[in-house]
């Protein structure tokens, strides 16, 4: 979400805590009216219940400031919400580190960082978004953090589109057991969005959550 489709979602927000205050005022002046109506032709021998009155006067009064209360407040997460987007765009064009299984492929190009217990080998795979396996390689790895890059080609060497590319890692535990190996990919940010109140992060055909962002470089 643009921050003027933030803005028109605190209009959207506004309206209605508006709405909600007219149709409040149009029943108490309502209230009012029967109010005064009852004073004047009470029997004097049964006067009303002048407490009664007072309660409903103080509800009415009340419901009106806890509208007004939650007006302001939508307003005021709707401002936060624009800020943190703003801040968030400093963001587009650098590259970043994030948790997913999603590989975005940006101009024939991506990447993986991955974490094996110990030194041998890590089988990456790498399918389409229909599912169909694309590639399998196998990497020899150094025990700590290992960095693989992609150039975009399939089995048969063929380039493939740019796009989102699921990704698995699988090597062996410090027992040397067969394990799937912590990961994550890298990409360029292309964008920022608000959505529904939740900030993503774009990497080309890839969205993500801002709070799967591990690491930010210029």
């Amino acid at each position: 979400m643009s921050t003027a489709a933030a803005a028109a979602a605190s209009s959207t927000s506004s309206s209605t805590s508006q709405n909600a205050l007219a149709t409040l005022s149009s029943n108490f002046q309502d209230f009012l009216g029967m109010l005064m109506t009852q004073l004047k032709n009470q029997d004097p021998t049964s006067p009303l219940d002048t407490n009664q009155f007072t309660s409903e006067l103080v509800q009415f009064s009340g419901v009106e400031q806890q509208i007004n209360t939650n007006g302001a407040l939508t307003q005021l997460i709707s401002l936060t919400q624009s800020g943190q987007l703003m801040q968030s765009s400093s963001m587009v064009g650098k590259t970043v580190q994030i948790t997913s299984d999603q590989l975005p492929l940006q101009n024939s190009s991506g990447a993986l960082t991955l974490t094996a217990a110990t030194a041998g080998t890590a089988d990456i795979s790498i399918s389409n978004a229909a599912g169909t396996k694309v590639l399998d390689t196998t990497i020899s790895t150094a025990a700590g953090s290992n960095t693989w890059t992609w150039n975009g080609k399939d089995s048969a060497g063929k380039t493939l589109a740019d796009g989102a590319y699921t990704v698995s890692v699988s090597g062996t535990d410090s027992t040397g057991a067969a394990a799937t190996l912590p990961f994550t990919v890298s990409g360029k940010v292309t964008g920022v969005v608000n959505n529904s109140g939740t900030l993503d992060v774009q990497l080309g055909a890839e969205t993500v959550a801002f709070s799967a962002v591990q690491s930010v470089t210029g």
